[in-house]
């Protein structure tokens, strides 16, 4: 099964609010490079593709982290499958449109340029990260205020903001700070750097 089709898969089997199926409608149309988007320029996922497989690893760390023992009896956390493929499936949809195929130079260890294949960042709605997230979604369909924390402060301190307001966040909203585990735990264990 193609990343592609696993993405639609979970999609479809978990998540069941009113206009997901606009969203998935939009995703899978020819004005969204969602499944052929890399998940970054030149670190993880930078290749066609990249931003589902990063996704479908994020729902699959989460889902996870989730079921531990220790989420779910220590921490007492406890989500709806729909809710956790929701922020997961869809916590990067601000990387929709934004890599454009490029090139660069690159001089290799016998001293000789080579062009390479690499992406440009070219984002005409510079909404930020997570909140250009949460509104493409609520575009389509209502998130829970959980739900909206976790995917807009799914990057935690790894961003240029207020560090008092992530840590608000991280604290009032457990799934948020699950989500960036998550998150990190699939860019940096899983994914090609």
């Amino acid at each position: 099964m193609s990343y592609k089709e696993r993405f639609i898969e979970i999609y479809n089997t978990y998540i069941k609010r009113d206009g997901a199926d606009k969203l998935l409608e939009y995703l899978t149309s020819k004005n969204c490079d969602f499944f052929d988007a890399p998940a970054s320029t030149r670190f993880h996922g930078s290749y066609k593709g990249g931003l589902c497989e990063h996704s479908l690893n994020v729902y699959d760390c989460l889902k996870s982290y989730l079921e531990s023992d220790r989420a779910k009896n220590t921490y007492n956390l406890d989500y709806s499958d729909e809710t956790i493929a929701i922020v997961a499936l869809l916590h990067d949809l601000c990387k929709i449109n934004v890599y454009k195929p490029s090139s660069r130079n690159v001089k290799g260890d016998d001293g000789k340029w080579t062009k390479v294949d690499t992406f440009e960042f070219n984002d005409t709605l510079p909404y930020g990260h997570g909140e250009k997230s949460v509104y493409i979604i609520t575009g389509f369909m209502r998130l829970s205020r959980e739900e909206a924390f976790a995917i807009r402060y799914h990057m935690g301190f790894s961003g240029e903001e207020n560090k008092i307001s992530i840590g608000n966040a991280l604290e009032m909203f457990p799934l948020a700070l699950s989500t960036n585990i998550a998150d990190m735990e699939a860019t940096f264990y899983l994914e090609d750097r």
